[in-house]
């Protein structure tokens, strides 16, 4: 009997000591459950702060970075803002935000250049056809300047040949940019007619001064003539266009020691450290040229200089400054793009300016061996006599057969030569100041009225005199009646690259 109050105390313990055990888990568990529910709460709060820093984050990149890169494309100097948080740069969302920036620029690059492509193939297709029509007034034009001669009329139709000339060259370096051929091919030319050539296809030719001091006979090989023209062309117009209209233009034409430099001085504004190294990317050539890059509306000759050095191998500076306050351009034409032309044979225009300089004295020959050097002062060669010309070649050589010359101690008839004194002075023709382009019409107008005139009053050839007596002035006049003057007016008729100067 007395085990079962024992029993009962203990089980009472026992049940005792589980209540406290249980009692100290629930606690336990308790203040886990606890913790758990702040660490749950921490990290939802810390989960919305990184929802509203990735939407922070995306809507900086939309707002700010994406139109940052894009405008980055066109515009290198832009900068594209980093993301709004710093330590963010180098996690994985920084970098997958970076993609983005990348992705972007390279599709608009891709899309840019399609797209200028194809303005580029409509603006071909339209300046060839404004070339073509250009072209074919031009040739109307010159058939009238042949077909009257009426000095004002002809003063009229030089006037609308030059601006013609400017139409079409507005339209060729239009054509030269969007990647079309130059439109003309030339033959071996002068290379001062190539620049006087660029120069007569602006307004303000007249503001221009050209110095040549080139060799007699520097010429460009035929492919090179009309790329040298438009490039001198656009040069001298960004002089004269940045340039007061009181102040003149001066180029000047040297050997270098890799060929030939044309130097374009202006006394302009001149251009800012960064319009200068824009301006020497795009005569460079390096880059590709896009229209969108030309502004609006586009300015196209530096795009077209750009494209016609990379495509002829020719070289422009820009990046030094004029003598006088302006800008100093300088055009290289490299010794693979020069040839000689005898000046004797095809000489340059006559509008051109002469050269200064003068060509190199022939060196007297060397005594022979055994001569005796001290007896006498060496002889001094005397040049060949100018062939006679005209009427007096044919009096010297049929009409001397009964003249007997001082030397003819045979008895047989010398041909007279002429004196050093007939020769004509070259001298005086280098000095001679260049015509103007009103002066050359006016000569060319009276030049085709007198010939006008001579037709007219020439006699009928049923009237003439059967003796074959050439009448003067008349169709029949002989050689010594011919002026010379007229057959240099014929052969320097002004070409396509030519012809300004001359109007």
């Amino acid at each position: 009997m007395t085990a079962l109050p024992d029993l009962a105390a203990g089980g009472l313990a026992l049940g005792t000591l589980s209540a406290f055990a249980l009692g100290g888990q629930l606690v336990r568990l308790r203040r886990r459950d606890a913790r758990r529910r702040a660490e749950i709460a921490a990290l939802r709060t810390r989960l919305d702060g990184s929802l509203r820093a990735f939407t922070s984050e995306v809507e900086h990149l939309a707002a700010r970075r994406v139109p940052a890169a894009a405008g980055q494309v066109t515009h290198r100097h832009l900068d594209v803002p980093g993301p709004l948080q710093p330590l963010t740069a180098d996690t994985p969302l920084g970098r997958a935000l970076d993609d983005v920036l990348v992705a972007v620029q390279s599709e608009v690059a891709a899309q840019r250049t399609r797209v200028d492509a194809a303005a580029q193939a409509g603006m071909r297709g339209a300046t060839r056809e404004i070339q073509a029509a250009l072209y074919r007034l031009q040739d109307a034009l010159r058939q009238l300047q042949q077909r009257y001669d009426d000095p004002e009329l002809a003063q009229t139709l030089f006037a609308l040949d030059h601006e013609n000339e400017q139409s079409l060259r507005r339209a060729q370096v239009a054509a030269v940019v969007c990647g079309a051929w130059v439109g003309l091919a030339r033959e071996e030319s002068h290379l001062v007619d190539a620049v006087t050539g660029g120069q007569a296809r602006l307004a303000g030719y007249h503001r221009v001064t050209v110095h040549n001091h080139l060799e007699p006979g520097t010429a460009l090989v035929s492919h090179a003539v009309e790329p040298v023209a438009i490039i001198v062309a656009e040069l001298l117009d960004n002089a004269l266009r940045h340039s007061a209209p009181d102040t003149d233009v001066v180029v000047s034409l040297e050997h270098v020691h890799h060929g030939v430099c044309v130097t374009i001085d202006d006394a302009g504004l001149g251009m800012t450290e960064d319009e200068r190294r824009r301006a020497q990317r795009l005569v460079a050539g390096d880059d590709p040229i896009l229209l969108t890059d030309l502004g609006d509306p586009p300015r196209m000759g530096l795009a077209a200089i750009g494209r016609l050095t990379r495509q002829f191998d020719l070289r422009v500076d820009v990046s030094s400054a004029s003598p006088y306050g302006g800008v100093r351009a300088v055009l290289r034409v490299g010794s693979h793009l020069l040839s000689r032309l005898d000046p004797d044979e095809k000489p340059p225009a006559a509008s051109a300016p002469r050269t200064t300089r003068r060509p190199t004295p022939a060196r007297p020959a060397a005594p022979a061996p055994g001569s005796d050097s001290g007896s006498g002062p060496t002889p001094v060669p005397v040049p060949a006599p100018a062939p006679a010309h005209g009427y007096d070649a044919e009096r010297t050589e049929s009409g001397a057969a009964g003249h007997q010359g001082p030397g003819a101690e045979d008895g047989l008839p010398r041909r007279r030569r002429r004196t050093a004194s007939a020769a004509p002075r070259p001298v005086a023709a280098e000095t001679r100041p260049p015509r103007r382009p009103e002066e050359a019409a006016a000569a060319l107008g009276a030049l085709q009225t007198g010939t006008a005139a001579a037709r007219s009053a020439a006699p009928d050839p049923a009237e003439r005199p059967d003796d074959g007596t050439p009448e003067r002035g008349g169709r029949g006049a002989g050689p010594a009646d011919h002026d010379p003057r007229a057959d240099r007016s014929a052969a320097h008729e002004p070409t396509d690259h030519e012809g300004g100067a001359a109007r």
